[in-house]
């Protein structure tokens, strides 16, 4: 058990029977009153969101949780199928409590699966991720206004605004968190 005000930004912690993700965390101290908390929490079970606000000093049941290696081996629309890079056990993940991540994730790659009570329940993407562009309309003559952007298409099908000068098969760094174009990257 912690205490409210000890919550803080990516903690997992077990509230009205089930994991919650903290997806941000605000502490309020108003001159008046007691000290409070506000959270918005993601489900881990379901992918729903909760917004809560609790007093600094209640007491809140913190979760234990276990990181593993995982390759993402595919996803078939409905699971995303991981095999743990330790013992080569093939496991998977509901999409719909992880549709968030699904644009971030390349076939092959390797991440971190949180498990908890020995089930996977959330995936770490790194905080930015190189990708391949697929699709780029081409900068047309004239458009060099200062910060003229424009929408591509990375190879996993996220689409990310990026300054006109990129073009199809360049390679760009992406802010996972933001889902917003970072830099062009050079091989």
């Amino acid at each position: 058990m912690i205490k409210a005000g000890q919550i803080d930004k990516g903690m997992f912690i077990y509230l009205k029977n089930a994991p919650y993700l903290v997806a941000e965390r605000e502490f309020v101290n108003p001159g008046k009153g007691s000290a409070f908390v506000r959270v918005k929490l993601k489900n881990l079970l379901d992918g729903s969101v909760l917004k809560e606000t609790m007093k600094s000093q209640d007491n809140v049941e913190d979760i234990h949780v276990e990181d593993k290696d995982c390759q993402f081996l595919y996803s078939d629309g409905e699971n995303f199928h991981f095999m743990d890079t330790e013992t080569y056990e093939q496991f998977e993940i509901p999409v719909p409590s992880m549709e968030d991540k699904a644009l971030y994730m390349k076939d092959g790659e390797s991440y971190r699966v949180v498990i908890w009570d020995g089930k996977p329940i959330d995936i770490k993407i790194p905080f930015k991720v190189v990708y391949e562009v697929t699709e780029a309309a081409d900068a047309l003559k004239g458009d060099t206004v200062t910060g003229a952007t424009k929408v591509v298409t990375v190879e996993t099908g996220l689409k990310v605004k990026v300054p006109i000068f990129i073009k199809q098969g360049e390679r760009i760094l992406v802010n996972t968190e933001t889902g917003e174009y970072v830099e062009r990257v050079n091989n």
